[in-house]
């Protein structure tokens, strides 16, 4: 076996132990409930206009997917990619991978992913998407973290499926070190 090949080896059998050994924290079907949940309250507010929803990558992917098909109304959908500069110099500011294509001036913005955490790079996008113009702006996230750290102390998701434990998760569009986004629920490691 090559080094490469013994690496890639070493890899698949962690991750596949890593999620038989997975506390699931919320199942698939709960999932989906919340889902019909949110496309529900979604269908209500913007039903009748025409909004863009932003899928926010790689994260969002999944949530926006799922959520998207349940939603019988007229709309658009777009992506973004963004990330904030780390270090010291310019710690608030987006850069984007991929910018929306999509504008956003006059437009009813939502902005689909899928965990508020702390928020910092969420919250970036919504000034972005105000500074834009956006004729109004909301969020729409499967799962918020509950915890203390987040960006701004009234930061919360106008659409949220799910509340999660303070544990490191991953499924349904969040990774554990790039892998397990396609795990059909929301999961967290044993011991973390």
């Amino acid at each position: 076996m090559s080094e490469h090949e013994s690496t890639h080896h070493d890899s698949l059998t962690f991750m596949r132990e890593l999620m038989d050994n997975a506390d699931c924290l919320i199942t698939q079907s709960q999932v989906e409930r919340a889902l019909d949940r949110m496309a529900e309250a979604i269908t209500d507010k913007l039903g009748d206009k025409l909004p863009v929803f932003y899928c926010v990558m790689n994260g969002g992917l999944i949530t926006t997917g799922h959520l998207l098909t349940r939603l019988g109304f007229p709309l658009e959908v777009d992506y973004l990619h963004a990330t904030r500069y780390r270090g010291g110099i310019r710690g608030g500011e987006l850069f984007w991978r991929v910018s929306p294509e999509v504008p956003m001036a006059g437009r009813h913005v939502v902005i689909v992913d899928d965990i508020l955490d702390e928020g910092a790079t969420l919250a970036a996008i919504l000034a972005y998407c105000r500074a834009a113009g956006a004729a109004s702006i909301s969020t729409a996230v499967l799962v918020d973290k509950r915890h203390e750290r987040k960006a701004a102390p009234d930061l919360k998701a106008d659409y949220c499926g799910l509340e999660v434990e303070d544990r490191y998760v991953f499924g349904f569009g969040m990774d554990y070190k790039g892998y397990w986004r396609n795990a059909p629920g929301i999961f967290a490691p044993k011991g973390m």
